[in-house]
C-alpha cells in the first residue's frame, strides 16, 4: 500500500514505520560513529603508521567495489527487511571479536583490518536493502525532506557521539569502545524487524536475476544522463572524503598538535557532524527553490573552495571550523545525489541503481582517496596531502558545469522500467 502524502518532518515521523526506519538508522549510525573514531585511533596506536591507518578506510570501502552491484540485485530480488536484519546481526558478531581479542591480549593490527573488512562486506548487503527501502515508505516528492531528516538526525548523533567517544577513549581502550557499536547494531536489527509495511514491492513475473539483473541496472545508469553524471561526481566527492578521513588523525597529530587521548580529537571528529547537521537543514529548501540538479550545480563550487581551504589551518580551533565548513557542502552534495537517484529510478531496480552509486563512491572514490591520502601523508606534510586530494572537488565542479546537467529539467520524472532493458 502506497504511503499517504505527508508534509514536514513531524508528519513524516508520525508514521510509525518511518519512525522505526529513521530510529534504526540513527541508532546504527551512532554506533558506527564510535567505530569510525576507534578504528583509526586503534590502528595508529598499534602501528604508529599513517599508511596502516589509511588502510582502515581502504578495507572498509573495497567491498562496495567487489560486491555492490551483486548486493543490489539480491536486494531487488529478496525481502529487504530480512536482508537488513540478518546483515546487522552478522556485523555485530564480527565487530564483537575486536574487544574480546583486546581483553584477551591477542589483538593485532591484522585482526582489526580483517574485522573492518568483514563488517563492511556485510554492510554492503544491508545498505543495498536500506537504500531501496525508504522510497517504499515515503512518496517520491517527499524524498528530499526524508533523506535530509535521516542525514540530519543521524549526524546529530554523529556530532555528540564522536565527542563522547573521544573523551571515553581517554579512559577506555579504543577496542573496548567498539563494543558500543555491537549493541547498536542489535538494536537496529530489532527496530527494522518491527516495521510492519513491506519494504519491497511485489516483483513482476520473469524479473531478471543474477548477472542479468546486474546488467539491467548497469544499462539504466549508462543510459540515464543525470544519474550517470551524478555518480561520476559522487565518486570525486567521495575521493575527497576518503583522503581527508585517512589523514585526519595524522593531521591532528602532526599539524594541529592534537594526539590520541586528547579530548580535542573527539571535537575535531564531531565538527564533521556539526557541519552535516547544518547542511542537511539547507537541502530541502535548496531543492524546493532550484530543483535537485541546479542545487548540485550551486553547491559544488562552494564545496571545492571549502575543500582546498582545509589545507590552511595550523591550529586546532581553525581546523575544527574548516572541517565543519567542508562538511556542510559535502553532506549537501551527498543528500542531493542520493535523492536524485531515488526519484528517477523504477522501484523494481531501486537497490541495484542505489548500490551502484554507492559502489562508485565508497567502492572506488573513497578507498582510492584514502589510499592516496595515506601514501602521500607518509612522504609530504598532511596539509599538502589535503590540498592535493581536495582538488578532486574542483574537478567535480568543472565536470558538472560543462555537462548536460546545466540544461536538465527542474523536476525529474521516474524513468520507465523499459529504459533499463
Amino acid at each position: 500500500m502506497a504511503p499517504s502524502p505527508t508534509s514536514g518532518h513531524q508528519r513524516l515521523l508520525s508514521d510509525s514505520d518511518v519512525f522505526r526506519y529513521v530510529a534504526a538508522r540513527i541508532v546504527s549510525l551512532a554506533g558506527s560513529a564510535v567505530t569510525f573514531i576507534a578504528m583509526p585511533v586503534l590502528i595508529y596506536g598499534i602501528t604508529g603508521s599513517a599508511t596502516w591507518t589509511s588502510m582502515v578506510f581502504v578495507v572498509e570501502a573495497v567491498p562496495y567495489l567487489v560486491l555492490g552491484l551483486w548486493a543490489g540485485a539480491l536486494a531487488d530480488r529478496f525481502d529487504r527487511r530480512r536482508m537488513m536484519v540478518i546483515s546487522d546481526l552478522l556485523a555485530a558478531l564480527t565487530l564483537a571479536t575486536v574487544p574480546i581479542a583486546s581483553w584477551l591480549g591477542v589483538l593485532s593490527a591484522v585482526h582489526v583490518l580483517l574485522a573492518a573488512l568483514i563488517a563492511r562486506t556485510v554492510f554492503v548487503f544491508f545498505d543495498a536493502a536500506n537504500q531501496g527501502a525508504l522510497p517504499s515508505l515515503v512518496p517520491r516528492d517527499r524524498l528530499p525532506s526524508a533523506n535530509a531528516m535521516v542525514f540530519g538526525g543521524s549526524t546529530v548523533a554523529e556530532t555528540v557521539v564522536p565527542m563522547a567517544a573521544g573523551a571515553l577513549i581517554v579512559v577506555v581502550s579504543p577496542a573496548s569502545v567498539i563494543a558500543i557499536d555491537v549493541v547498536t547494531l542489535v538494536a537496529s536489527a530489532l527496530l527494522v524487524r518491527s516495521i510492519t509495511r513491506p519494504l519491497s514491492a511485489p516483483r513482476p513475473a520473469g524479473q531478471a536475476t543474477g548477472w542479468s539483473a546486474v546488467a539491467d541496472g548497469t544499462r539504466f545508469i549508462v543510459r540515464h544522463e543525470v544519474v550517470r553524471i551524478m555518480i561520476v561526481i559522487g565518486a570525486l566527492v567521495a575521493f575527497s572524503a576518503g583522503s581527508l578521513m585517512a589523514v585526519l588523525v595524522v593531521w591532528a597529530d602532526r599539524t594541529l598538535d592534537v594526539r590520541e587521548g586528547d579530548w580535542r580529537l573527539g571535537v575535531l571528529f564531531g565538527s564533521w557532524g556539526i557541519g552535516a547537521v547544518i547542511g542537511s537543514l539547507f537541502v530541502p529548501r535548496l531543492v524546493r527553490r532550484f530543483g535537485g540538479v541546479r542545487a548540485a550545480l550551486l553547491v559544488l563550487p562552494a564545496a571545492a573552495a571549502c575543500g582546498l581551504a582545509l589545507s590552511l589551518p595550523t591550529s586546532w580551533l581553525h581546523g575544527v571550523i574548516a572541517v565543519a565548513t567542508w562538511s556542510v557542502t559535502y553532506i549537501m552534495i551527498a543528500t542531493i545525489s542520493l535523492t536524485l537517484r531515488q526519484q528517477v529510478t523504477p522501484e523494481p531496480m531501486m537497490s541495484r541503481v542505489m548500490t551502484a552509486g554507492r559502489m562508485a563512491t565508497f567502492g572506488v572514490g573513497y578507498p582510492i582517496g584514502a589510499l592516496l591520502g595515506g601514501v602521500l601523508a607518509a612522504r609530504v606534510s598532511a596539509e599538502h596531502t589535503i590540498f592535493v586530494c581536495q582538488l578532486s572537488l574542483l574537478v567535480a565542479a568543472v565536470i558538472a558545469w560543462l555537462s548536460p546537467l546545466r540544461s536538465a529539467p527542474r523536476t525529474l520524472a521516474v524513468a520507465a522500467l523499459d529504459d533499463a532493458a
